[in-house]
Formats: structure tokens, sequence, C-alpha cells
């Protein structure tokens, strides 16, 4: 807190600031001349804290989960309680004691069964009315049936209840559906986490002149835009003023800044880096690309969501099954013996003693503990699905930039600098923020030489470089047909020192690939699958990684909605697609892939439309992850096998009329323990990965241009 507010009180024109823990929020006072705000977005980042415009809204997973954890402490403290009274019924209690004992269950039983279990009885309602069975459909029918008999019996004293069976039918299953839906909450949404990064409007030329703010909502085609330094486009336009850079990553995922002058069309969402701009708009705010990109990602989430998750799927079958040997239960004992009572109590045990609490933890205790396990391994996973989705795939998708490379541009000929040189250009580039200045900064390393020539007028020349004095000397670090003879290449990936216009050293930079990229590409192709790159990047960029990788197909100069369309392409070949990506630029084509993955360097757009993120440099990640989703999917399959097991074995006890509720309760129970037991073997275990070594560095042997 006081961190925050001391860099933000050092701003000039903040006249106070507040940080409110709680609601991780930051209250700003500020004044300036000219109504332009203080960047304080930029102070907050370059301080190591992500910061953006607050939001009011409360996501319904939330809500959902806060439902789940109080229905789950309710029913856990009632089926607890009832489970001590029963244990006295059981041990021989008189027929008083009993009685009473059974009004205090069914009491503690009414907030268990109406209150915990309403959760179960929504849903299930919701599917018959959709003409379809869920899991939740059995579950409701054997809670208040049974139920419903108990108070029955309460007021008749039978000798026996389920009270304790239906809510701890109850409990039970709420801990697995807690257990997923927290799994699911780690999953935000991405078009929330764009809308963030979008600009809220833009200053307008109005008709006589004066400048006006409007909302993204009110630009329409053909207004006159400025776009000062720092700020993002916020529409797409033609620049009919101002010469400099924009950064295009949130568009394109172009890691190098693209030179932008009058008659270049920018794109709403790139980052002006250089001077101010002015530009006539060509699309309304509402139709720009980056508004284009935020519908194509909620559509691609909306796809997922249709996603039918397996313990539902076997549900399908288990529902339908269930029910109709409960009711064949009834018409036979009351066509036997004419007792409805009897019948009913027998129809019951049928649907408690086979209740899908196994089958309802065998996937989320799985999921927790296999989240656990990869969090071991840095690895997170965002959505409780993906794990099924993982091992169905037989194609990986590629970005370039930040996945299979850095994404930070890096000097390639560092060592054939002179010392001089080098340190003079280190000196110059301390005083820029380019991408590239940083690179020329970061490689002179701990022993390296540091120049102590005294340079004076050190300015920064947006788009151009950076240009100092020295006596009569003027130094120069920038572009190559920046006033200097160049010698060599003349592209964006090429820097020039120059003396006085004559050239003195030529600076050519590149991409890193990430450490394990070679070996990740080697383990996928030893398993058959396809391996594809898909960048916004140049040709050349793209096809030098590729080249250096191995990977035959690539593909460049892609927009968010060619990578859609190429995902999709895969898809309606019948593949599969595991894509891995990290820009804003890549969420849309993340969420419609068949699973997805991200590095923790990634955006945070990026990072919330996917389903793993991997933390470190490293991708040996992708390799375990895909190993022990395998193994935990096994795991899954062994649950299901031990539902079914445990149901084959009950069953004929329950339809034969010989299940008391103390029978139906241990055997619930058990089956539950079993599952839990089994899931647990995930913890321990050798994990089988050639690729978890850490591999070394490696730099493109060409400049990426």
């Amino acid at each position: 807190m006081q961190t925050v507010e001391r860099k933000l009180s050092e701003i000039d024109g903040v006249q106070f600031a507040r940080v409110n823990l709680s609601t991780r929020r930051v209250t700003v006072n500020w004044q300036s001349q000219d109504g332009t705000p203080p960047n304080l977005i930029e102070t907050l980042e370059n301080a190591g804290y992500l910061a953006h415009l607050p939001s009011s809204e409360v996501s319904e997973d939330d809500q959902t989960l806060d439902f789940l954890i109080r229905g789950l402490a309710i029913s856990g403290f009632c089926s607890m309680n009832i489970m001590l009274l029963s244990v006295s019924v059981w041990s021989g209690a008189d027929p008083l004691t009993r009685h009473t004992f059974h009004l205090l269950s069914a009491l503690l039983a009414v907030p268990a069964i109406l209150y915990s279990g309403s959760v179960f009885y929504r849903s299930a309602w919701k599917s018959l009315a959709h003409g379809r069975l869920n899991m939740d459909v059995p579950i409701s029918v054997g809670v208040l049936l049974s139920f419903a008999l108990s108070v029955y019996d309460t007021f008749v004293h039978a000798p026996s209840v389920y009270f304790e069976a239906g809510t701890s039918l109850v409990f039970v299953l709420l801990a697995g559906r807690a257990l997923d839906q927290m799994m699911r909450k780690k999953a935000k949404s991405a078009v929330a986490a764009l809308s963030r990064l979008m600009p809220q409007g833009g200053n307008h030329y109005g008709e006589n002149g004066a400048m006006e703010y409007v909302a993204v909502s009110d630009i329409v085609t053909g207004m006159r835009l400025l776009v000062p330094p720092g700020e993002r486009i916020a529409a797409d336009g033609v620049v009919l003023s101002g010469v400099g850079d924009v950064d295009a990553s949130l568009i394109t995922g172009e890691s190098m800044p693209r030179r932008i002058e009058p008659g270049t069309i920018v794109y709403a969402g790139e980052l002006n880096l250089g001077q101010p701009i002015t530009l006539r708009t060509t699309t309304a705010g509402t139709d720009s690309t980056l508004s284009e990109m935020s519908r194509m990602l909620q559509a691609a989430e909306d796809g997922r969501g249709r996603y039918v998750r397996l313990a539902d799927r076997a549900a399908g079958l288990y529902a339908p099954l269930v029910h109709g040997l409960s009711a064949m239960a009834v018409i036979g004992w009351l066509a036997a013996t004419g007792d409805l009572h009897l019948a009913l109590t027998i129809g019951i045990a049928v649907l408690v003693i086979t209740c899908p609490c196994a089958l309802g933890l065998a996937v989320p205790m799985v999921q927790v503990v296999l989240a656990r396990r990869l969090f071991d391994q840095r690895i997170i996973a965002t959505d409780g699905s993906s794990f099924e989705r993982l091992g169905e795939i037989d194609t990986v998708v590629f970005d370039k930039t930040g996945t299979l490379t850095t994404g930070t541009p890096s000097l390639l000929n560092g060592n054939e600098i002179d010392d001089e040189h080098l340190a003079l250009a280190v000196q110059m580039a301390s005083h820029s923020q380019h991408p590239l200045s940083i690179a020329i900064f970061t490689a002179r390393g701990e022993t390296a030489p540091y120049s102590t020539l005294p340079l004076c007028d050190v300015r920064n020349f947006p788009g151009l470089g950076v240009e100092a004095s020295y006596g009569k000397d003027v130094y120069r670090l920038g572009r190559p047909d920046w006033d200097c003879v160049s010698e060599g290449d003349n592209g964006s990936t090429t820097s020039i020192l120059s003396k006085n216009g004559r050239f003195i050293a030529r600076f050519a930079f590149g991409e890193t690939i990430r450490p394990g990229a070679h070996d990740l590409v080697k383990y996928l192709a030893d398993r058959g699958l396809g391996i594809c790159i898909l960048s916004g990047d140049s040709e050349a960029a793209v096809k030098a990684v590729a080249t250096a990788l191995g990977i035959e197909d690539y593909r460049a100069r892609l927009l968010p909605g060619d990578k859609i369309t190429a995902v999709k392409a895969f898809q309606s070949d019948g593949k599969n697609v595991l894509m891995i990506g990290d820009g804003v630029n890549d969420a849309a084509a993340l969420k419609c892939a068949h699973v997805s993955m991200a590095p923790s360097s990634a955006s945070e757009i990026g990072r919330a439309g996917t389903d793993f993120i991997f933390q470190g440099e490293s991708l040996a990640a992708v390799s375990a992850t895909l190993e022990t989703v395998m193994r935990a999917n096994g795991i899954i399959r062994q649950n299901f096998g031990l539902a079914i097991l445990y149901n084959v074995v009950s069953l004929p006890i329950a339809l034969a009329g010989l299940a008391t509720p103390l029978m139906a309760a241990i055997a619930m129970s058990t089956s539950s323990i079993i599952v839990v037991a089994n899931a647990l073997r995930l913890r321990s275990g050798e994990i089988k990965d050639t690729s978890m070594h850490r591999a070394p560095s490696r730099h493109l042997a060409e400049p990426v241009l």
C-alpha cells in the first residue's frame, strides 16, 4: 500500500492517492493545466503492479461458488449431527428416545434438504424441462423421496428413517460440486480482460476545430482523431499527419514496433509510441478491428461452454437405468406384497444405495489432485474439462512471438562490435525505453565496459532514435536511414551508431528461442502429433524460427481472424487442436481450439483464454502436462469402473429388500472413500518426461527482419 501510494504521489499533478487493500482499488485525485490525465497505469506497471479501470461486475461463477460453500457448511453441520443421533438409534435406543431423535433429525434435515439441496433441484428441473436427464435428476429424486418418506415414518413411529442418508448424500455431492466450481472459477473471462485494454474513446476535432472527447460508441466514419503519445488508437483509420512508431502487438502479436507516416493504415488498439498523430477514421468505433476481436472472443467462449462434461455424459446412461430399476422394484414389491410403504422403502433404498456419489466425485476429485500435481510442476490448470480434452489432441499449433521465442529482441552480433563502440551505444541506449535500446543495454552484461564519455544534450527522437553530443561531435543511435551512411541491412531490426553522420557500428537484432522448444518439438513429433506455427509476424521472422526448430508447416502475417480460420480449418478436417499462444491477438483462437496453453508471461487476455498456464521460461512444461494428464485420465476411467462395480454389487442387495438405512449410509460412504483414495494415487509416482531437463537458451543464427 505504501509503495503504490508513494509512486503515485510522486507524479506531477497528483494531489492524493489512497489504496483500499480489501477492494484492491486506488483512489487518485489529480489536476493538470491542460486537462490531460497523468499516466497512472504505466507508473503502477513500472512499479510491478498491473492496473486497470475498475469494474463493478460480479461474475456468476463467484455467486455460484459462494452458494455452494454455504450449502456445504449447512449440510455438513446437519448431516454430522443427524449421524450422531442415528448411531444412538442403531445402538438400541428405546422407542420414546428413538422417536425423539427422529424428530430432532427431521428438524436438522430441513435446512440441508431444502436449502443446500436446492442447487440439485434447480439443475434437475432445468434438465427435465429440456427433455434431458443429467446426474442431478436421480440425486433430486432420491433425496426428496427419502426425506418425504422419512418424515412420514417419523410421525408413525417407524423403527428406521433415511435422514442421515439423504443429508450425507447432499453433503458429499456438494463437496464434489464445490471442488469442480473452484476449478472453473480460475478461468476468468478473456472478454472482460480485453475490454479493460480497449480504449474508451478518443480526442475528436469538432466542426469549429475545438477538441472534444468522444466515447468509442460515438465515433463514426470520417472523424478526425488526435492520438497523443502513450495512448491507444480508438478506431481504425488512415494517418493524416505525424510520423513515428506504433506497438501493434495487441492486434498482430509482432514484437517490433511498426513505422507509420501520413497515408499509413492504423488499427484500433495499437499503441502510439512516438509523437502525436492525427488520423481520419475509416470505421465506426464499434466496428473496429479491436471490437471485432472482442466479438470473436465472445463467440469462442460461448462455443467452449457447450462442451459436455464426462460425468454428465455418463449420467445420461446412468439416470434412466437407476430410475427404471427403482420403478420396477416399487411395482414388483407392491404386486408381490400389496404393501405400498414397503415397496416405496425398497424403491428409495435402490435410489440411495446406488447414489451417484462415486460418479459425482470421480472427476472433480482427480481434477483437484491433478491440479495440485501440476502446480508443483509450476503449471496451473484453469478449467477442469480441459484434462479430458487434452487427452484427445492430435495437432499442436504454436504462436511464435512470446511462445516459441521469448518475445523480446536480443542483440545477435554483440561479440562482433568493438568494446568501446558497444559501451558508447549502451550509454546512449540507457536514455531510451525502445525495445531495441533495451536489448543493447541488457547485452552489456555485468562486466562489459560502460562508456564514461561525458555526453550532453541527450534527446530522444520518436521513431528515429537517440542523439547525444560531446563537444562538437554529434552521436546518433537509431534507424539506419536516419541521417547516416548505412552499411548492411536497412531493416527495422537493425540499428546504426554514427558520429557526425559517419557509420561506426551496426547492431543486428533477432529473437531468442525459448528453452525446451527443440525438445518439445521432438517430443510431439515422436508421438505422431501434427505441428504448425500461426503468427502475425513477418514471413522472414516466422521462417527463421520454423527452420531453427525443424517445423515445416508455418504461416505468417495472420490477423486474429485468420488464426481462428486456420484453427477451424484443422477442426473441419477432424483434428483436435492444442494451441499454445500468449498474445491478445491469440485469445480468440485459444478459446476456439480444443484445448489451449499459455506461458505465465502472456498478456492477461492471453492467460484468461487458456486452459493451462505454465510458469518459467522452459517449454518442457508442455510435455510434462501431457504426461501427467494422460495418467490422470486413466485414473478417472478407473473411478468410473469402480463406481460401476459398486453399483453392480449393491444393487441386488437393495432390490432384494435387504438394504437398511444403516447399510445404505455405510455403502454410500464407502464408495466415496474408495474413489477419493484412488484419486490420491496421482500425488505419487514418476511421470515419464524426456524433456524436463532445462535446455540452454539459443539464439537464431541470423537476424529476424
